[in-house]
């Protein structure tokens, strides 16, 4: 009956045979916890091929950094260690790129995963019509834990949308009052999505989808004199300005930082006009600086948080946008004004209340800020030995960046990093920059690792760069 039943589907659907050998074969390697030789080769091939006709073939292009003798792409299989990753070939690899910024707590830390886990075999997802007890459990966390008056939490699965339900709110919030034009900032990145990327300040990312949304502004970033000029002006022609969306450290920019005074200064003149200030630590929050949230370092509360990438624990995504009970309001009366199907599932609250845990009972934001130190310390040596290749080193806690004089040398330094088998990787908005953004629980020993493949790799490009036919580094993948 059962097998008369799957050839009645696959007569009735087409291209059913070809779909159902594709998904048993996956299911196949899901189940697997290790591959032969064979096998790796054949998956390698199969995901290059599959990415190349199915996906994106611009990918294996961007990704041409991670290959070993220019022939393969590196294929990610598992996570290694708490800060390792190991692709097909077996190779582990240390991870001092985060997945920009998701990993803070490691990978698969087990008290995510077990948390999660628990939560699956009760209930993966919730029947949106009843009330759901993490979610109500994450937003009351949150609200503890953020700074200053924010205390009502709207949940997505990603950043881009926890940016999107904050220019949504603040217009909600602002349009009754006459005001409607953002200010963003030069070098900002805020995510893809059409409003997000309205604010975000890259041409290659905005142009081709050119008409954006109408009312948003940049000035650059750092500079209160033009913000507050462009406030004036704004007032005088009655383009009055709803809010004020910026990183409190610019991450795809180039991991800037604000002069100091700036951000206390942005939220003063945002109260002295009536504007709301929304701060987008989708990748600065959850510990990275050394702080839970990067505006501490100034005392600074924003009306609007934006939080994504590490509060899901690296092991399930979700995006918080988190507001002061006055902005957050104006959904009171109609709360399915903004809504999305899987934001604050279950499975995903789960994983952030047991990565916001592990953050705190293991004091990784303090942690960042130490090994942090010592490895800005370590780059900005580099930095001055180095001066032909290296602009300079900066950064806060463990989110560092190292800028070099072109882009073509970030690229060979990614490329010279990979062959020792540490991960790094350029930034959206500065490509002559390369970031350094390790979970917060790498060790000690590993922070001094990195800055041993650092070096050598420096010392690879200079050689390189005096005499290019010469291979002055041994790929340690082979």
């Amino acid at each position: 009956m059962i097998r008369h039943s799957q050839e009645l589907i696959l007569n009735r659907l087409p291209n059913s045979a070809s779909a159902l050998a594709c998904t048993a074969h996956a299911l196949n390697l899901i189940e697997k916890r290790t591959l032969s030789h064979e096998e790796m080769k054949s998956l390698n091939r199969e995901v290059i091929d599959y990415f190349q006709q199915h996906v994106n073939p611009g990918f294996l292009e961007y990704r041409k950094s991670v290959t070993a003798g220019g022939d393969y792409g590196a294929v990610e299989w598992q996570a290694g260690g708490l800060n390792t990753l190991v692709d097909t070939q077996g190779h582990e690899f240390l991870d001092c790129l985060g997945g920009f910024g998701i990993f803070n707590v490691g990978h698969r830390n087990p008290k995510v995963v077990s948390a999660v886990q628990h939560q699956l075999e009760k209930q993966p997802l919730h029947s949106q019509e009843l009330l759901d007890p993490l979610r109500a459990m994450l937003a009351k966390t949150l609200a503890t834990l953020t700074p200053g008056k924010l205390k009502y939490s709207f949940f997505s699965n990603s950043g881009t949308e926890s940016v999107e339900a904050a220019l949504k709110l603040a217009k909600a919030y602002q349009s009754p009052r006459g005001k409607f034009t953002f200010v963003a900032t030069s070098g900002a990145f805020h995510g893809k999505s059409l409003g997000s990327l309205s604010a975000t300040a890259k041409a290659d990312f905005r142009k081709p989808f050119m008409p954006l949304l109408p009312g948003f502004r940049h000035v650059a970033f750092g500079n209160i004199d033009a913000m507050r000029a462009l406030f004036t002006d704004c007032k005088k022609t009655g383009d009055y300005v709803a809010a004020v969306i910026l990183e409190p450290i610019q991450g795809e920019g180039g991991v800037i930082l604000p002069p100091p005074g700036y951000l206390p200064a942005v939220r003063k003149l945002c109260d002295e006009f009536g504007a709301l200030l929304i701060f987008d630590e989708v990748q600065t929050g959850m510990g990275r600086t050394g702080k839970m949230f990067a505006c501490e370092h100034e005392n600074v509360q924003p009306d609007i948080l934006c939080l994504a990438k590490a509060l899901g624990g690296g092991v399930m995504p979700i995006g918080a946008t988190v507001a002061t009970e006055e902005v957050f309001s104006v959904l009171f009366d109609n709360p399915f004004l903004h809504t999305t199907t899987f934001g604050g599932n279950p499975l995903s609250c789960a994983a952030a209340l047991a990565t916001i845990h592990v953050l705190l009972e293991e004091n990784l934001p303090a942690q960042a800020q130490q090994k942090g130190n010592l490895l800005l310390d370590g780059f900005k040596e580099l930095a001055q030995q180095y001066p032909e290749l290296v602009v300079e080193a900066r950064g806060q806690g463990m989110l560092m960046a190292i800028e070099f004089v072109d882009n073509e040398i970030g690229y060979q330094f990614s490329s010279e990093m990979f062959r020792q088998q540490v991960l790094v990787a350029g930034t959206l908005i500065n490509a002559k920059t390369v970031r350094v953004e390790p979970p917060l629980t790498l060790t000690i020993e590993q922070c001094e690792q990195v800055l041993t493949a650092a070096r050598r790799a420096l010392t690879a490009l200079r050689q390189s760069l005096a005499n290019p036919s010469a291979v002055v580094t041994e790929n340690v993948t082979n």
